[in-house]
């Protein structure tokens, strides 16, 4: 568990040192994802489909914000489904000013998440919208899930119907509009999975907002079994042949999705919880407190050793040996001359012996002098030394 818990947190470092960097890309991999989905699935349209648009809309995309991918995507769709019929691109746009008066208008932030839903739906794994977003989000995502599967659908409905719209002739036009309006509303599957999603979000969230232990383990598990209940029963109902198979697996792929989001977003130490109460004047107050569990990811320092020897160390030691000995000579003379004044006053007293100049230069300046200065101090003592032998001769 340490080992993971320290590579979440250099992963938390090095996107927040290459935040910069790591945003285009994550947007411009996801804008690529989602155009060349819709030009594999809806390609009616041959100029679209063109490799080289796709990379120009997604690097516009990468550096404008994340509702940019939103737009491209309506206007590829809705382009697609003019080159198949003025009809249909009429019913399509109908269905995005809907959704954009009504919701994206007031919830901008939740326009990514209709896209995710519309495009985990084209590729089959829609299961873990509804469970993530339970942990992460509000029941206001629940709106935008429902929005994707519309989208979906009505994509469905166009791909499903093109070759009857195809073969119909222009004055056919009101047919042509019903057809698609019919072929959306009364499909009993779109109706089941927006019930699903919306039911299993819900649950989910409110699971994951109590106070109790593992509540965010409790609230997926739970979210899971919903989820699959619900799609069974409104199968059993509605006959919309749910693949019972593909709902359990895509199911388990949700769990595990989830479980992930949860390491990153709510990893906590339930052995460690402790309760508080405490009062003020107006109210009674009953803390949970349970801590997170996190550890601090290591850091490298290097130290760089220089251990090459300095070119200048021989010139100071032979002139660190010079002075010693220009310094050694001095205190021999001092010691002659101090020698010959007691022999010739042998009843002189201590204090009528001259002081020697040893007390001039303190002992510690003496052992830390070194070079030309060391060698000035000891000459002029030694010329001092015989000046004071003369007068005594």
């Amino acid at each position: 568990m340490t080992e993971l818990l320290m590579f979440r947190e250099q992963i938390k470092t090095f996107y927040k040192r290459y935040e910069v960097f790591i945003l285009p890309v994550v947007k411009f991999v996801f804008a690529f994802l989602v155009l060349n989905v819709l030009n594999s699935r809806i390609g009616y349209m041959s100029r679209l489909d063109n490799i080289a648009i796709v990379l120009i809309a997604s690097l516009l995309c990468s550096f404008l914000p994340v509702q940019t991918v939103v737009a491209f995507a309506a206007i590829f769709s809705l382009l697609h489904m003019y080159a198949l019929s003025l009809e249909t691109v009429l019913v399509g746009l109908v269905v995005y000013m809907v959704i954009f008066l009504l919701f994206l208008r007031f919830s901008t932030g939740e326009s990514v998440v209709l896209l995710v839903t519309t495009l985990l739906c084209l590729i089959k794994i829609p299961y873990a919208v509804p469970i993530v977003m339970g942990l992460v989000g509000t029941p206001i995502s629940a709106l935008a899930i429902g929005c994707g599967v519309v989208v979906y659908y009505l994509l469905k409905t166009i791909t499903g119907e093109a070759a009857n719209i195809a073969t119909m002739g222009d004055e056919e036009m009101m047919t042509k509009i019903r057809l698609l309006v019919d072929g959306l509303l009364d499909n009993k599957a779109m109706l089941v999975l927006i019930a699903a999603f919306t039911i299993t979000l819900i649950v989910v969230y409110l699971i994951r907002r109590m106070s109790i232990d593992h509540a965010w383990t409790m609230a997926i598990t739970a979210g899971a079994i919903v989820d699959i209940l619900v799609l069974l029963i409104g199968d059993l109902i509605y006959n919309t042949n749910v693949s019972v198979v593909n709902a359990i697996l895509g199911t388990i792929v949700a769990v595990i999705v989830a479980k992930v989001v949860e390491f990153f977003r709510f990893c906590v130490d339930y052995s460690r919880t402790e309760k508080v109460q405490f009062e003020d004047d107006e109210y009674y107050y009953y803390v949970k407190a349970v801590p997170k569990m996190t550890v601090t990811a290591p850091t490298k320092t290097v130290k760089k050793i220089n251990t090459a020897s300095r070119p200048g160390g021989n010139v100071q030691a032979h002139r660190t040996g010079g002075s010693a000995q220009t310094h050694r000579t001095g205190v021999q003379n001092r010691s002659t001359v101090e020698r010959t004044y007691t022999e010739g006053h042998p009843h002189a007293s201590a204090a009528q012996r001259p002081v020697s100049r040893r007390s001039s230069v303190p002992a510690d300046s003496r052992e830390h002098l070194s070079g030309a200065r060391s060698m000035t101090i000891n000459s002029h003592m030694t010329e001092n030394t015989t000046n004071n032998e003369e007068e005594l001769l």
